[in-house]
């Protein structure tokens, strides 16, 4: 038994083809009907057409990341009854087509946020930064967000006045560029990057959450959760939220999918193996680098879609990623448990043994200079990743076979 190699493909646009993840030895590809407008339906027939291109260079369509949750669902605006509808159609379309994973997340208005697209390591190599100063300028200084500066610390705020002070115009334009359009317009970003006065639509985003707080927001995820978990149930499919990326509130907006505690509160609203999670290191890690294994003990049976990847935690709450075996999580710690639950898995009869696993995010190097990517999804950097991890996978597995026998 092994975890399912699985590689994340952004459609014919990808520089990556689907030819080349045949021969890199990907199993399943994690993908998306990126065409369709948010909150819309997923027709049957798209749904094939991608299905139909991966097959035919035999791999399977893996995992669907994501299915994006509109606002209007996490804000519960007037429009949610067609959203909560739409959501189901395309889950039940889905389940029709024989995709049983779907990847999502219920972050309010920005999804993962970095400062630095291109942080040069030592060995030359490049990776994406946050650094929780910089981001607070950008929030209080750039965006200038009315009450920005009550939302963090005051040691931090003091530093963000500096790092605003020394930057030029263009510098702090380019910031705000890209937190709010670049590394959002590839995942269903709020604000497309066309839009004028970007900033001006991003702040409006915003305050639609100005009455929603943290047991508030918990509450529109619980009631999503009951309207979708049981239609992903009759329709075989298995739903997994990600967790917050960074695991911490930023915009003054609340983040609830940040702990392992959130973790165990989101599987108890809905008692069904189609209400899961998606575990991802890069992102938990970030807050408690030191108990991911216990999250896979508490909740591994609800675990559905791996994100494995490493950062770097700087003081000031600053990370930096760093490829996939090396920095703050323990990977060994965290595949053996992995493949423990794995094996619980097989002794228990169920179905989903494949636990699908992606190299998430990766260091630019070699030929990835040379090639057009999304932000974090260089293809080199990953192809090293996915060699790293499949190596000490195969070691893991082969030392608890022996130790059996």
């Amino acid at each position: 038994m092994a975890l399912e190699k699985t590689w994340r493909w952004f459609g014919l646009k990808d520089s990556v083809k689907l030819s080349d993840l045949k021969q890199m030895g990907i199993e399943g590809v994690v993908t998306a009907l990126h065409h369709i407008p948010n909150g819309e339906v997923w027709p049957v027939e798209e749904i094939m057409k991608v299905k139909n291109a991966i097959e035919a260079h035999g791999m399977r369509w893996s995992v669907v990341e994501s299915l994006p949750v509109s606002e209007g669902i996490k804000t519960k605006s007037p429009d949610r009854p067609r959203l909560i509808r739409n959501y189901q159609e395309s889950l039940r379309n889905l389940g029709k087509c024989g995709i049983d994973t779907v990847c999502y997340n219920f972050m309010p208005v920005l999804d993962w946020v970095r400062t630095d697209l291109h942080y040069t390591l030592p060995s030359g190599g490049e990776v994406m930064y946050f650094d929780f100063p910089t981001f607070v300028a950008f929030d209080a200084f750039i965006l200038k967000r009315p009450g920005a500066e009550n939302d963090y610390p005051a040691d931090i705020v003091a530093l963000a006045r500096e790092k605003h002070a020394s930057m030029t115009q263009e510098e702090a334009e380019k910031l705000a560029h890209n937190i709010i359009v670049v590394t959002q317009g590839f995942i269903d970003g709020v604000v497309d990057g066309s839009t004028p006065d970007y900033k001006k639509v991003f702040l409006k985003f915003i305050d639609t959450y100005k009455e929603i707080d943290r047991d508030r927001l918990r509450q529109h995820l619980a009631d999503f959760l009951r309207d979708v978990v049981p239609v992903a149930e009759e329709s075989g499919v298995n739903l997994c939220i990600h967790p917050d990326d960074p695991p911490f509130p930023v915009l003054g907006l609340p983040r609830i999918v940040s702990t392992k505690e959130d973790f165990e509160w989101i599987i108890q609203q809905v008692d069904s193996i189609s209400n899961g999670l998606t575990f991802c290191t890069g992102s938990l890690s970030v807050r408690s680098s030191d108990k991911l294994v216990d999250i896979v003990k508490s909740v591994g049976h609800r675990i559905h879609f791996l994100h494995l990847r490493n950062n770097v935690l700087l003081p000031d709450g600053c990370f930096h990623e760093y490829g996939h075996i090396h920095g703050v999580v323990d990977m060994y710690a965290v595949m053996k448990a992995l493949l423990e639950e794995q094996q619980r898995r097989v002794k228990e009869g169920r179905k989903d043994l494949r636990m699908p696993v992606r190299p998430d995010h990766g260091i630019k190097m070699l030929d990835d200079y040379a090639r057009e990517a999304n932000p974090g999804y260089p293809l080199i950097g990953r192809l090293k990743g996915l060699a790293e991890l499949a190596g000490l996978e195969m070691g893991i597995e082969r030392s608890m076979k022996d130790q059996q026998n």
